[in-house]
C-alpha cells in the first residue's frame, strides 16, 4: 500500500471514530435530563423515601441563600405554625424552590422534583415554638422525619450525617420537620367537607357563611363545653401543637353502629370553635345544639350520645382510626361502668343537665377508605359519678383505652 492511501485510511478512521463520539443532535446530556442512580435506584418505601427528601433538604440548607430564603417562606406563610406544603413549595406557586434545593443539595433537578411529587403529602415547618423564635437563619439546624406519630425522628444535618432523635423530647438544635400533611392549606376552605356550621348547616363552605346562634357568650341552648384538661397533648414533638376534637356520636340509623353527629376543633366556625394546644383549657364551647339534641331524640328515642375526644392527625373533624382498636376501647369503658357510659339532657325541676345514660353502639360507621395516619383516641366521657373520680373544675372522666384516665371534661346544659 502506497503512503497516500495508508494516510487517507487512517484519516478515514479517525473521521469514523470521531463521528462515533460525538453526541448526537436530539440527545440531553444534562444532568436534570435523568434522575441520579442513587435517587433511580431508591425503593418505593415510603419511610426511605421521606428520609431521602429530608436528607436532601439538609444538604441544601448549606447554603446560606437557601437558609435566607427558607426562613423568609417559612416566616411569610399564612399557615398555622406557618407550615410550608412541601410538593407546593419545591413544584408549584410562582417561585418553586425545587430547582434551587436542587442545585444546593448537588443533585438532578429533575430527579428531586419527581420524587417530592412522588412522596405522599408532606408539610415543612419548625414546630417546636423555641425553635421557631430562635432560628434565624444559621447553619445550625437538623433536618428531621417520621412516617408515624410518636416514632423517633430520624434527623440529618447540613453534611447530610443520619442521626435518631428521641421520640420524647426535642434536641436544643433546631429543628425543621418534614412530615406527612396534617393541614389543609387551601386557603379558601376554611371548614372541610365533613364539618358543619351551628344548626345543622354543612360545609365545604367558608366559616364566616355559617349562620345562626351566637358566638363568644355561649348563651344558644344546648350541650357545652366550659373546661378540658388532659394527661399528655397526644402529639410527637415533631408534629407541633395538638389538634383536641371533641365528637358526639350516636345511632346511625336503626344500626347498631355509631356515626359522628357533630365535632368541635379548631377548623369549625364558632360557637363549634375549640383549639387547644396546651393540656389544659378553659372557655365556651357548643358541642350539640339543642336543635340537633331533639332532632336526635325524635329520630332515636330513647337512644343516648356519646362524647368522644381525639388527637387529630389526619383530616379535620373526621374520626380515623382502627375499627377494632375503637371497638375495644369502648368495649372496656363500657364493661367496667355497666355501660353507664353516654349521656343524654335531662331535667329536673327548673335544673338542665347532661347525665349518664345507657350506651348502646360500639362500632364506629367507617366513613374513610384510606388512612394515613391514625387519629390518637383520648377517650369516652364517663360522668364522675359513675367513674368513681372527681376533679376540680370537672364533671366528666375521659377514658381511654384499657379504662385509663386521659382527662376530664366540665360539660353543662344551657
Amino acid at each position: 500500500m502506497s503512503s497516500t492511501t495508508r494516510l487517507a485510511a487512517i484519516a478515514l478512521v479517525a473521521i469514523v471514530a470521531a463521528c462515533g463520539e460525538r453526541p448526537s443532535p436530539t440527545a440531553d446530556t444534562s444532568d436534570d435530563a435523568r434522575p441520579d442512580a442513587a435517587r433511580a435506584a431508591l425503593p418505593q418505601d415510603p419511610r426511605a423515601r421521606l428520609e431521602s427528601l429530608a436528607r436532601t433538604v439538609a444538604l441544601a440548607l448549606r447554603d446560606p441563600s437557601i437558609r435566607a430564603r427558607l426562613k423568609a417562606d417559612l416566616d411569610r406563610s399564612q399557615a398555622r405554625e406557618h407550615k410550608l406544603q412541601f410538593q407546593t413549595y419545591v413544584n408549584g406557586g410562582a417561585a418553586p424552590a425545587g430547582a434551587a434545593l436542587a442545585r444546593a443539595a448537588g443533585i438532578g433537578e429533575r430527579g428531586f422534583r419527581a420524587e417530592a411529587a412522588a412522596a405522599i403529602p408532606l408539610e415543612l415547618y419548625l414546630p417546636v415554638p423555641a425553635h421557631r423564635a430562635a432560628w434565624a437563619g444559621g447553619g445550625e439546624i437538623l433536618v428531621a422525619t417520621q412516617l408515624h406519630d410518636h416514632e423517633a425522628p430520624v434527623a440529618f444535618d447540613t453534611q447530610g450525617r443520619r442521626q435518631v432523635l428521641s421520640a420524647d423530647s426535642p434536641p436544643a438544635t433546631p429543628v425543621l420537620a418534614l412530615v406527612p400533611q396534617e393541614t389543609d392549606f387551601s386557603q379558601a376552605a376554611l371548614v372541610g367537607p365533613s364539618e358543619v356550621c351551628p344548626y345543622g348547616g354543612t360545609g365545604p363552605i367558608a366559616a364566616q357563611t355559617c349562620g345562626g346562634g351566637t358566638t363568644g357568650g355561649g348563651s344558644s341552648p344546648g350541650l357545652w363545653m366550659t373546661y378540658a384538661a388532659f394527661t399528655g397533648t397526644f402529639e410527637g414533638w415533631l408534629k407541633g401543637s395538638p389538634e383536641f376534637e371533641v365528637h358526639v356520636l350516636g345511632q346511625a340509623g336503626t344500626s347498631d353502629s355509631l356515626r359522628d353527629y357533630q365535632c368541635a376543633g379548631e377548623k369549625q366556625a364558632a360557637p363549634y370553635f375549640y383549639d387547644q394546644n396546651a393540656t389544659s383549657w378553659s372557655g365556651n364551647v357548643l358541642l350539640f345544639s339543642q336543635t340537633q339534641i331533639n332532632n336526635y331524640k325524635a329520630a332515636h328515642p330513647g337512644n343516648s350520645m356519646r362524647v368522644v375526644v381525639v388527637e387529630d392527625d389526619d383530616g379535620a373533624c373526621q374520626i380515623k382510626m382502627d375499627a377494632d382498636r375503637f371497638r375495644t376501647a369502648l368495649n372496656t369503658v363500657d364493661s367496667v361502668y355497666r355501660r353507664l357510659t353516654a349521656g343524654r339532657d335531662t331535667t329536673a325541676g327548673l335544673v338542665r343537665y347532661w347525665n349518664r345514660a345507657t350506651a348502646f353502639q360500639k362500632i364506629l360507621q367507617a366513613v374513610w377508605s384510606v388512612i394515613t395516619t391514625q387519629d390518637d383516641y383520648v377517650g369516652d366521657a364517663v360522668q364522675d359519678a359513675v367513674a368513681g373520680e372527681f376533679r376540680a373544675g370537672a364533671n366528666w372522666i375521659v377514658k381511654g383505652e384499657n379504662n385509663i384516665t386521659t382527662g376530664a371534661l366540665n360539660l353543662q346544659m344551657r
